[in-house]
């Protein structure tokens, strides 16, 4: 561990344009923690219980979305740059070659347990069941007609599926930037466009004011369709959690989102959640270390760990004990980690 950290000092040295590592502590002693909106409140949590129980000062902590996190994550090593990222999916290949060439080049990756995406609405609605087809036709930009593509006709559930409630699709989403948008894409969309006759892969959502991009706050989502009853909002499952009182969710393909369907994929929309490290900031930036102890933990996310509590789906224990070796190892991420 002592010629790791050594290790890590002498790249962070490397790469500072010059300054030393006491310099660059003294210039900042706080963690900087950006990204997903999905992992935001779990990581929030763990960041308050550090401020309170360690001598460290409390971690600066942003939502700034999956994609935007790890843009700057990756722009480089400094202390203008974060020290965590957190993602609800995996980093991309491209994201991973752009960290190495802005010398990121030691990467830990962790893996703190699952979320489901949900389509919830207010509790005050008749409950819905939608397949993932439907919602689909329901948030594509352009539909197969008679053998072409065509700008999306659809304005009311009921015109999709004469089943479905009279109500104008009205959908309150995350942007491009967010890797709920990114889950949702590959799971609903890519996993039900072929069958519909969409071209292999077809992702574009419309841009006719009947998906909303609402931005990386996801309390926003859940304040609005509180006050709007004909919208659904897409975010993860731990925010239901937080508002069960006042919404609920729709079925997809006729199962109900839990923490036990999401935990054995019996749910269809549902994704990991993950944090990145970046080494060259640890024994530099004070508390890395130990912060990311902390998250790793099962009181944090074991079986009956307290983010739990707060709507995590944690991971078997054995994979969780898997997950915790490799990041107090400090296993360096690799490009092959990420393909296939």
């Amino acid at each position: 561990m002592q010629t790791w950290k050594m290790t890590a000092l002498a790249t962070a040295a490397a790469v500072l344009t010059g300054a030393t590592a006491v310099a660059v502590a003294q210039e900042r002693d706080q963690i900087r923690i950006v990204g997903s909106s999905t992992v935001y409140p779990f990581a929030s949590y763990v960041v308050e219980e550090f401020g309170a129980t360690t001598n460290f000062p409390t971690p600066v902590i942003e939502s700034t979305g999956s994609g935007g996190g790890l843009r700057l994550f990756c722009d480089g090593v400094g202390v203008s740059t974060p020290d965590i990222t957190n993602a609800s999916r995996r980093m991309k290949p491209s994201e991973f070659d752009r960290c190495m060439e802005n010398g990121v080049t030691d990467i830990t990756e962790a893996l703190i347990g699952s979320d489901g995406i949900v389509l919830a609405q207010s509790a005050d609605n008749e409950p819905l069941a939608l397949t993932r087809e439907q919602i689909m036709l329901a948030v594509a930009a352009q539909v197969p007609q008679n053998g072409e593509m065509v700008d999306n006709p659809y304005t009311n559930w009921n015109q999709i599926d004469a089943s479905l409630p009279d109500r104008d699709i009205e959908i309150l989403g995350p942007p491009t930037t967010s890797g709920t948008r990114d889950a949702f894409e590959e799971l609903v969309m890519e996993e039900s466009a072929e069958g519909l006759g969409f071209p292999e892969e077809y992702t574009d959502i419309r841009a006719d004011g009947l998906y909303v991009d609402s931005g990386e706050n996801d309390n926003l989502i859940v304040q609005r369709i509180r006050e709007n009853k004909e919208a659904l909002g897409v975010f993860g499952y731990s925010f239901l959690v937080e508002n069960s009182d006042s919404l609920d969710a729709a079925t997809v393909d006729g199962v109900e989102p839990t923490t036990e369907s999401i935990s054995s994929e019996d749910y269809p929309v549902a994704r990991s959640l993950w944090f990145y490290i970046k080494e060259a900031h640890e024994g530099v930036v004070p508390g890395i270390e130990e912060y990311v102890s902390l998250f790793m933990d099962d009181i944090m996310i074991g079986e009956d760990g307290l983010l739990v509590e707060e709507g995590l789906i944690p991971l078997p224990a054995a994979q969780s004990a898997e997950w915790r070796e490799r990041v107090e190892n400090r296993v360096n991420l690799e490009r092959s980690d990420l393909e296939g």
